[in-house]
């Protein structure tokens, strides 16, 4: 466990004044209407739209000083910024003004036969962290939610997206303060290095919850370490799996697009699975594909004899190469004897993120989506549709994988919990 103690004093400090900002800001937002909120976020939207110069300035400071670095491919993708994906996060906030509020929601309720009535209400976490990469989008993403449901938030974001995170976040405070809201609703630390980070997660009782979002070591780090409740979000190392009775025009869509439409995000397929009695028909293909798209592939020997009559460079692949969430244009390959077997490989490497089979038989899938462990599970359709925006949930703030609270696309519900309400008239217990 992280001890206080161990870090810095004056990041810890430092830490603490912000929380308390932010709780008290929290206790201004949860008593907002769901006209004010969605009013601030549509104020938000535009202001971003008029800072886009100036978000994008401080962007072009991030890449260049990450390709200083040598920071991968993948890594920059989700660094940069453009003048449409600034416009999709404004848009993402006015699509969150849209969406219900959360926050009065009667989950359940009854009355009792001594006329007690009681119920279930939605409300918000209070004072959220955020500790993530460089995805300078979750700044945004995260600070909407979290208005949304009535939450203030403390943003630790990842060393390469400083100068983006800092643009977007004074952008997002001048924008609450223009509302008559407090800026403290949202904060942004942005000093004290990784001090700020283990500060942030053991900040129990001022800040209500942590979300982690980024690589296996991050996750890990905050799930070990942190005193504060975590939500756990989780790497997505996802399969396609390409069933005995799959319509292989589909299968050859689904695993390319699953693979090649985004492959630096968690919800890109990472291997592909095969059933050996369509592997000669639908691997050259597919491996062809693939290989057109710039994928580098790992392959079982099957797999490797395969992609050699095709014309096609693949590489043995390893248990580490099956275990691997690439987040590139690189993918791992199998062929199994059948659905047990596919089954059997997603639980040894899968990362209970996404799963899907391509299928046109209606037990297969049946089995698939009973015994797959995975908070979403896709039936002839692409792993990258495993997303808050797809879902109709607008920005998400992350993907869990975790079993309590939340699992899968993080919305608005997930970002709040319930305090039951109980009204009598008199009564007494005997």
């Amino acid at each position: 466990m992280a001890d206080s103690r161990s870090i810095d004093p004056v990041v810890v400090d430092h830490v603490a004044g912000v929380a308390r900002a932010a709780r008290e800001a929290s206790r201004r937002l949860a008593l907002l209407s769901r006209a004010e909120k969605d009013a601030a976020l549509e104020a938000l939207a535009d202001a971003l739209d008029a800072a886009t110069p100036q978000v994008l300035a401080g962007n072009a400071q991030d890449l260049e000083r990450g390709r200083e670095r040598g920071l991968p491919d993948a890594m920059l993708d989700r660094l940069r910024l453009d003048e449409t994906r600034v416009a999709a996060v404004a848009d993402a906030l006015r699509d969150l003004a849209r969406l219900p509020d959360p926050v009065g929601e009667v989950v359940r309720g009854s009355t009792l036969a001594n006329g007690l009535q009681i119920r279930q209400v939605r409300v918000p976490m209070g004072v959220v962290g955020m500790i993530y990469e460089a995805r300078p989008n979750v700044t945004v993403d995260a600070a909407g939610i979290a208005l949304k449901s009535g939450n203030a938030v403390v943003l630790r974001g990842g060393s390469a997206a400083e100068a983006s995170n800092r643009a977007l976040v004074d952008t997002l405070r001048r924008g609450l303060a223009q509302q008559g809201l407090p800026q403290d609703a949202i904060c942004l630390l942005d000093e004290g290095g990784r001090d700020a980070a283990r500060a942030l997660m053991t900040a129990r009782g001022l800040v209500d919850v942590v979300i982690p979002r980024g690589g296996a070591d991050l996750i890990c780090t905050v799930v070990e370490e942190s005193t504060v409740p975590v939500i756990e979000t989780g790497v997505g190392n996802c399969h396609v799996y390409v069933d005995a009775r799959a319509d292989l025009d589909k299968a050859l869509a689904i695993a390319v697009n699953a693979k090649t439409h985004r492959p630096s995000v968690c919800n890109a397929a990472e291997s592909l699975l095969v059933h050996r009695s369509v592997a000669e028909e639908f691997l050259p293909k597919a491996l062809a594909e693939l290989d057109a798209a710039g994928v580098r592939l790992h392959g079982d020997p099957t797999v490797v004899e395969l992609a050699g009559r095709a014309g096609v460079e693949c590489v043995p692949a390893t248990d580490d190469d099956y275990a691997r969430e690439y987040l590139a244009l690189e993918m791992s390959a199998r062929v199994v004897d059948d659905l047990d077997q596919a089954l059997e490989h997603v639980r040894r490497f899968g990362s209970q993120h996404t799963e899907a089979i391509v299928t046109e038989d209606r037990a297969a899938a049946r089995r698939w989506v009973a015994e797959v462990d995975a908070a979403a599970v896709m039936v002839n359709a692409s792993t990258r549709f495993t997303d808050g925006g797809e879902f109709g949930f607008g920005a998400e703030i992350g993907i869990s994988t975790q079993k309590l609270h939340a699992r899968g696309p993080m919305g608005l519900p997930e970002l709040t919990t319930t305090k039951w309400v109980v009204e009598g008239d008199g009564q007494v217990r005997g």
